[in-house]
Parts: structure tokens; C-alpha cells; sequence
């Protein structure tokens, strides 16, 4: 799976400024709410419920809140470049400033975990991590969350 089978280009927030995780959450929700005509309420108490099961942040300042939404028709990503990095409770301890956004159908099972498994392979990389870190244009991070895997690498 390809992040562009899920994420658009209006879905890219690059100097989000958030002064916490519930904060964060809150606007995220808003945009997506944007996004899918979907109300922000009820996206926001999806990812805190899973929130509340266990921080989403992964590490090495990233975090991936996800959760499932009644009423989507398909699986939707936002990823959001924050202005300064904001605690999370990460599992590692360390501020997040970069965070995805993953909403699924009820039944998107298959889906949902091929998105995860998407996101967590090109976070693995540390020059596209690094490369994320360095742009502020959403154009930019649009094309660099999209490239298909390997090509990020052998561009630099």
C-alpha cells in the first residue's frame, strides 16, 4: 500500500502548533473532520478511547493516534508536521513532532493495519524521517510521504 491510496494532499498540515496531546488531538479531529464531512466530536472520541488503551506515540518522536469510525467509507490519513515538538507520552519518553492520523472503517481490518504497516515502514527510515523534520512546505511532504518504497532513499 502506497500512503496516496489514503492520504491527500489537503491532509497535509505542515507547523501545526499544539500545547498538548488533547489539544493535538482535538484540531487533528477538526481537520479530518474537514476532510471526510464527518463530525470532529465523534473522531476526537475515537482517538482518545484509543488513546486511553495506551499511548499511540511509537518513539523517536512519532506518534500514529488511529481509530475506527462509524459512518467512513474508507480509510483516511492526515499527517501533521508540529512547530515544536509537544510531550506525548511516548513509549520511549521523548517529544513527538510527527504524527499521523489513521481512520478506519468499522470493518476495515485488512486495510487498516496495511496503512499501519505502511506508516511504520517509511518512519523506519531514518533519512525520510529526517527529510520530514527539515520541510515545512506541504507540497513537499506530500511528495515525500507518497514516494513508492526505496525511491526516498536512492534520491539522496
Amino acid at each position: 500500500m502506497n500512503l496516496k491510496d489514503v492520504l491527500q494532499p489537503a491532509a497535509v498540515l505542515a507547523n501545526v502548533v499544539a500545547t498538548d496531546k488533547k489539544q493535538l488531538l482535538s484540531d487533528l479531529a477538526e481537520s479530518a473532520a474537514r476532510l471526510t464531512g464527518l463530525k470532529s466530536r465523534d473522531i476526537f472520541d475515537a482517538l482518545l478511547l484509543r488513546e486511553r488503551l495506551g499511548s499511540t506515540g511509537i518513539g523517536r518522536g512519532i506518534a500514529v493516534p488511529h481509530g475506527r469510525i462509524p459512518g467512513l467509507g474508507k480509510v483516511v490519513c492526515l499527517f501533521a508536521r508540529l512547530a515544536q515538538p509537544m510531550t506525548f507520552d511516548s513509549l520511549d519518553g521523548e517529544p513527538v513532532d510527527l504524527a499521523f492520523v489513521l481512520l478506519s472503517p468499522e470493518n476495515a481490518g485488512a486495510d487498516h493495519l496495511k496503512a499501519l504497516a505502511r506508516i511504520s515502514r517509511l518512519m523506519r527510515d531514518p533519512v525520510t524521517v529526517q527529510r520530514l523534520r527539515a520541510n515545512r512546505d506541504p507540497e513537499v511532504l506530500f511528495s515525500l510521504l507518497t514516494e513508492p518504497d526505496g525511491q526516498l532513499s536512492k534520491a539522496c
